[in-house]
Parts: structure tokens; sequence; C-alpha cells
């Protein structure tokens, strides 16, 4: 395969790509990403002179260059990841997030239904999406393949009419298409504006480190290279138009991350001299703060196979040590 990975440069894509490059049925992977704040050439340096490795600067909103880059390159497959995906920023500038992953989407889809008319052999485009698209959970219950779309955010909103979109052109055009809808990811790499990499850098530099609300908004957690293998899995064995909902099983009240993160660094980090729980801070809720989310991932573990391979208190500490020891990679992504 010739495969197209955009958003390659960011948390989820780049260590997608640390994964899979080495992979016999790739000959060539080209990494498509616009380079906005949260994409990072930096989380690619160890890759990037591999003799498969291609890098394209290209902006998804820009649909001619996203068609010549598809042709180009004679792309096979994709695995599309390029998104806006803070939430806070989508409540402060939600235009962003409806030109990039709704049109940026669009763009994508029609580059390669254009490049592939008629092609010979296997094609596929696989679109990386999010849980947040079903809505917020009561205290009980999970998110199915079945469950239906109810997002409360424009982040969520956008992600949502991207889905539909690829649903659209698998049932009209006939398109290869599959979709993934997943939990949150933590590990390395990940923007210093998400919650563990926040929690990280506050409770380092011993500042308050901020709680929505009560705290007791739950998220199911997954390992990224647990996510990074499960696309992998369905993108090469998924049934072609259908849904794969990707979670950890391992739901998680973010005030209880939070204190499990100060008695890592405390373990880990001695010479701060211990008590980072103190720095728990409780701010104004986010507004539309979805209260829980969990998946039910039956489906690709029944069909494909698929399970978590790392328990979340290893990958937790792993990730905590990650961050310590790479703190030069977090102050040069924040400089810009």
């Amino acid at each position: 395969m010739n495969l197209l990975i955009t958003g390659g440069a960011g948390f989820i894509g780049s260590n997608l790509i640390h994964q899979v490059i080495d992979r016999p049925e790739v000959a060539r992977l080209i990494n498509l990403d616009c380079l906005t704040y949260a994409g990072r050439l930096e989380n690619l340096v160890a890759v990037a002179g591999h003799p498969k490795y291609v890098f394209e600067k290209v902006d998804l909103r820009d649909k001619a260059a996203v068609l010549e880059v598809v042709r180009r390159h004679a792309i096979t497959h994709v695995m599309h990841l390029a998104a806006e995906s803070h939430v806070d920023r989508s409540i402060t500038g939600p235009g962003d997030f409806v030109h990039t992953n709704v049109v940026g989407t669009f763009n994508l889809l029609e580059a390669c239904r254009a490049a592939w008319a008629g092609a010979q052999g296997s094609r596929r485009f696989h679109h990386i999406s999010t849980d947040e698209v079903y809505g917020s959970l009561g205290p009980t219950g999970f998110f199915t393949e079945a469950t239906p779309y109810a997002p409360n955010s424009p982040y969520s909103a956008s992600k949502a009419a991207s889905d539909m979109l690829v649903r659209a052109y698998h049932h009209t055009y006939g398109l290869e298409t599959v979709i993934t809808n997943c939990s949150n990811n933590y590990g390395p790499y990940q923007f210093p504006e998400k919650l563990i990499p926040v929690v990280i850098q506050s409770v380092l530099a011993r500042k308050p480190v901020p709680v929505y609300g009560d705290g007791m908004n739950v998220r199911d957690w997954l390992y990224v290279c647990d996510h990074a293998e499960a696309l992998w899995t369905v993108l090469t064995r998924g049934s072609s138009g259908e849904t794969y909902n990707i979670g950890g099983h391992n739901e998680w009240a973010n005030l209880n991350i939070v204190q499990l993160i100060c008695d890592l660094i405390d373990e880990l980090a001695p010479q701060l001299g211990g008590g980072s729980r103190k720095l728990i801070t409780f701010v104004k809720d986010r507004p539309g703060h979805d209260r829980r989310y969990a998946i039910d991932a039956t489906k690709i573990e029944k069909e494909l196979g698929w399970v978590p391979a790392h328990r979340f208190e290893d990958g937790i500490r792993a990730t905590v040590r990650w961050y310590l020891d790479h703190q030069e990679w977090v102050q040069a992504v924040l400089k810009h």
C-alpha cells in the first residue's frame, strides 16, 4: 500500500507512524500535515530519514493541493486523523473546526473519489473519529456503534459531520471506507494543552493544577500505542462500510486521574518536595461539558480480535516518565 496519514505530525498520528512504517504491507508512507500549533515535526525525528517516509506540508482546506498529493503518490490507503481537536478552542473559535474537520474531510474524500475512479486493486479510506460524537452518558451504560449521535460541543459536532460525510461517500459512491470512534488517548507526544500533560507540567512548575467543576467527569482512557494497533487492525481487516468503537475498558473520573499523576510525580521526582495534591484547584466548569463517556468495544474485539495490550497503571507511569525525561520537547512545542 501507498499509505497517506493525515495529521501525522500530531499526537496520535506520530505514534501511529512510528508503529506502522516498518510493516511489510507499507511500500510508502506519506504524512500530510499543515503543521498548526499541535503538529510538530519534532515528533517524527526518528523516521525523518526513513526510505519509506515522505512529508507533505499541505492544508486539507486546499482542495487542489490535496488532490495533487493523492494522485502524485498514487495513494491506495488513507488513515485520516488530521483535525482540530481541543474542545476549549472549539468553544472560543468554532469556525476553524468546521473548516478543517468538515470541509477538510470533504476535500480528502473528493480527492480519493477522483483518484480512485476505475482503479484496480485494493483501496480504503479510514476515518478516525471520537467517542464525543455520541454526547454524554449517565452513570451507567456504554456507547455502541448503534448509539445515536448527540454532539454537545462545536468540536464533537464537526467530527459528527465528518463521520456522516464518510458514511455518505460509502453508500452513494461505493468508496471503500471504515470509521473508528475512540475514547480518550494518553501517551508520549501529546500537545501540552490536554488534561494529562497539563497536569504534569503544572505539577512540575508547582503551579495550580486546574480541574473543571467537581472533577467527577468520567472518561475512558486508552494508551495511544494500543489505539495505533487498533487503527491498523481496522484498516487492514475491518469490513467495508463499518464503524468500530475503540476503548480501553478503563473509566476514570478526572479528579482521580489528576490525583494519580500527582502521586506518580511525587514518587518519580522526589526532589520537588512531594505534596503535589495540594496544587489541585477547582475551576469553573467548561460550557457543555459532557459528564461521562464509556466505550463498548465488543465489536472490534469479537470481529477483529483487538484488545488493549497495556494496563493503565503501566501506561500512565510510562507516560509521566516520558514527560519527565522529555522536558526539552515540551518547552520546544510550547514556544510556538
